[in-house]
């Protein structure tokens, strides 16, 4: 098995690590922590993930250049590059490290209103070890980038997963010993610098990379930044969009408001990562169409095509969710995390879209002309932003939502799907037609169960709620399979799933 293939494998074992952790830990972790001590943790790992927009999209470009060095052989330039990010990177972790001790210190001036003395302490004793961590963390990157250039995805992804496991494990002792947020910010800094460690030795004795300090090429740098600029701001956009609304609500309603949409977040995240597998799973053969300059009407159809499957998935999980969410965040988090329920909502239904339509982004790429994406989605996150302030003023956690929401209507839905008609060529029309099409059967579906379960009554237990689940999955994907889906989607799916029986069989 190569490197491509046994890496996109330990991606889904990955993926599933994740999704385990976040399903099983994180309700033990909320549990120990409880709601105020959780939304503190919340608070400060968002506030320092602002910082990680210093890397400025050179993380990318470092891949792409070092493959493009290696393809033409060009070794001194590919140790010269390296020289040139170690230095550029060591003075960003400076920069990072200075700002994020402004910011511990100010943590008074910023949250003190909403927050205990003592809940300032720990605030600002997370914030200098984070800042630490992110500021060893930029010059040592350059070489988990090498690896990716490298292709040796094995050692990456087994790296990864070790460390995963390890951080989950230490953190459960940790919090039954009675260690809480303070804690795990030491655990997640110690295990962060040690695989930092293990990447650079891989480099240096393995892969046998060399650095050099010789020459600082301007030029180059200035090629690069061009490059970077657009990675640059859509990192920008992500961060304004996910990781300001518990800055916000630290403001204006307290850490136990943050508590409730981290968790919403985090379910979010969860949501977003099952559309990122079918896009790894598809978009190898879509890319390769796209570069070939395809015709409007074939790229259209792949268009359509990619969005279909993937909203396929999405639309079960999304069904699902709008009958069981409810309940499950219940039984999952707490009671007083009810209002997640809501917040995630707000989040998915809108978010689904941009997820299906992932194969416009790809066509961008194709044609270099994320231009327009990247501005606009910076222009709209800032008014996501001055929305969401006001409205989490006088509705906490719910208005902060919303106002992320609206951007994601705004920007993702009407403005991006006007650009892919009227710039790109794509039949936006004939996309939304075969959707609405596909959704008739769920939104019958989930009205039904709704009314079903008013009847009955809503599952109180987990085993109660895993059984009214599976029910549901018993109804929904054999109707949705021959009543919403088409046949070449009924052949693809049967063929992967044939694929698998057979490998499964050589074993």
């Amino acid at each position: 098995m190569n490197q491509l293939k046994a890496g996109a494998i330990l991606s889904y074992i990955i993926l599933g690590l994740n999704t385990a952790i976040n399903l099983f830990y994180t309700p033990y972790m909320l549990h120990k922590m409880g709601q105020s001590e959780y939304g503190l943790y919340a608070l400060v790992a968002s506030v320092i993930t602002y910082l990680t927009i210093l890397d400025l999209g050179f993380g990318n470009a470092i891949i792409r250049y070092t493959a493009q060095f290696r393809a033409e052989k060009k070794i001194r330039e590919q140790y010269t590059m390296f020289g040139m990010f170690i230095i550029l990177y060591s003075i960003i972790g400076f920069i990072a490290l200075g700002l994020g001790t402004v910011l511990s210190f100010n943590v008074g001036t910023l949250f003190g209103a909403q927050m205990t003395a003592l809940e300032l302490q720990k605030a600002e004793i997370m914030m200098l070890l984070l800042s630490f961590n992110l500021a060893i963390t930029f010059p040592f990157s350059l070489f988990g980038s090498i690896i990716t250039a490298y292709e040796n995805f094995v050692f990456q992804k087994v790296v990864q997963i070790i460390r995963i496991i390890l951080n989950c494990i230490t953190m459960i002792i940790l919090l039954q010993m009675g260690y809480k947020a303070i804690g795990l910010v030491v655990v997640t800094t110690v295990y962060n610098i040690l695989s930092l460690l293990v990447n650079f030795l891989y480099c240096r004795y393995k892969i046998g990379i060399k650095i050099y300090f010789s020459q600082f090429n301007w030029p180059f740098l200035k090629e690069i930044s061009v490059y970077s600029f657009y990675i640059f701001l859509n990192a920008i956009m992500d961060r304004i969009y996910w990781s300001s609304g518990q800055f916000i609500l630290a403001t204006v309603a307290g850490t136990a408001a943050v508590a409730i949409y981290a968790v919403a977040i985090t379910l979010q995240q969860m949501y977003m990562s099952f559309s990122s597998a079918i896009v790894g799973v598809f978009l190898p053969k879509v890319t390769a169409m796209v570069v070939t300059k395809q015709n409007d009407k074939i790229l259209s159809d792949l268009f359509i095509r990619t969005g279909r499957i993937q909203y396929s998935v999405l639309c079960f999980i999304l069904s699902a969710f709008v009958l069981f969410g409810q309940q499950f965040i219940n039984l999952w988090a707490g009671p007083e995390y009810q209002q997640a329920y809501t917040i995630s909502l707000l989040f998915f239904i809108p978010l689904t879209v941009p997820l299906i339509q992932n194969l416009g982004i790809t066509i961008l790429q194709a044609r270099n002309q994320m231009k327009f994406r990247s501005t606009l989605y910076v222009i709209i996150a800032c008014l996501s932003l001055g929305i969401s302030i006001p409205l989490a003023r006088h509705y906490g956690a719910i208005g902060c939502a919303v106002g992320t929401s609206a951007g994601l209507v705004f920007g993702h839905i009407l403005i991006m799907n006007v650009y892919y008609y009227k710039s790109q060529k794509i039949d936006i029309i004939s996309f939304w037609q075969n959707i609405f099409k596909m959704s008739i059967l769920p939104m019958c579906l989930c009205a039904g169960g709704y009314i079903l379960l008013h009847y009955i009554g809503i599952p109180n237990s987990f085993p109660k709620l895993a059984i009214a689940a599976l029910l549901f999955a018993i109804v929904y994907l054999p109707t949705f399979w021959f009543i919403s889906m088409n046949r070449d989607e009924r052949n693809l799916i049967s063929g992967i799933l044939q694929s698998i029986r057979t490998k499964l069989a050589s074993i």
